[in-house]
């Protein structure tokens, strides 16, 4: 069966109207894919939800769709943030596709004082979350937020949302038992490769909104770990979850 194409379009869709495509959308339709005028598309956005679409034109001068209808309305992911300490390029590129594809609403980086990444390059986070919702049919695009410092973030912090971060020596030993406690409103936070010091630890504690979770006895790298936390919320508090 013939998979049939989806992208991103920052453009309004909206019936019939006919949308030039940029280069690298026009080259990956019609000279990848090989696609012609007549051939359905997919395209979304996360104000107008997703559309079916027909190349109208695909020839060298450039690649031109017509929007047909709407199949689907804009459908946001739980209200689960991916708080998380940068890391270097390709291990970035793989946790932020990998937060989008397990339903973050938003990501927020965050620079703690063992981060060795501190430079983000947001239009690469852009670039992979855009790629990750196309490919798991996600109809909407989390947000990408400049970088803070873990003092900001806390303080800036809606206290209604609850705030897990993981430590090894969290007072309730299952994760699980520990996330039945809070209920959405969530978001995760990953720490950096070297965790967090004692004295952002002590912050952290010390902070009505925060719970620390265990991921168990192996020391996992962060990557790993934001894998294995956004899991466990989604399980518990996300639409992974099923009342019985």
């Amino acid at each position: 069966m013939k998979t049939t194409p989806r992208l991103h379009l920052d453009a309004g869709l909206e019936t019939r109207r006919e949308i030039a495509l940029g280069r690298e959308q026009a080259h990956y339709l019609a000279g990848v894919l090989r696609l012609s005028a007549g051939d359905p598309i997919s395209v979304f956005n996360a104000r107008d939800g997703e559309w079916l679409a027909y190349l109208t034109e695909a020839t060298k001068k450039g690649v031109r769709i017509r929007c047909e209808r709407q199949v689907s309305a804009v459908t946001p992911p739980p209200d689960i943030d991916y708080c998380f300490a940068p890391l270097k390029h390709a291990r970035l590129d793989y946790v932020v596709q990998k937060a989008t594809e397990l339903g973050a609403r938003r990501l927020r980086p965050v620079i703690t004082q063992r981060t060795i990444a501190e430079r983000v390059n947001l239009d690469r986070m852009k670039a992979n979350v855009i790629e990750a919702a196309e490919q798991c049919n996600l109809v909407f695009v989390p947000e990408v937020h400049e970088p803070v410092t873990l003092p900001k973030l806390l303080r800036g912090w809606e206290t209604d949302r609850a705030l897990v971060y993981c430590d090894e020596t969290a007072a309730i030993a299952n994760p699980i038992d520990a996330l039945r406690q809070l209920r959405a409103p969530a978001a995760v936070l990953i720490g950096p490769e070297g965790g967090f010091t004692d004295e952002e630890k002590a912050l952290l504690t010390s902070l009505p909104f925060v719970t620390a979770i265990s991921l168990g006895p192996r020391i996992m790298r962060a990557d790993t770990a934001a894998v294995a936390a956004l899991t466990l919320v989604q399980a518990v508090l996300g639409d992974w979850h099923r009342k019985p």
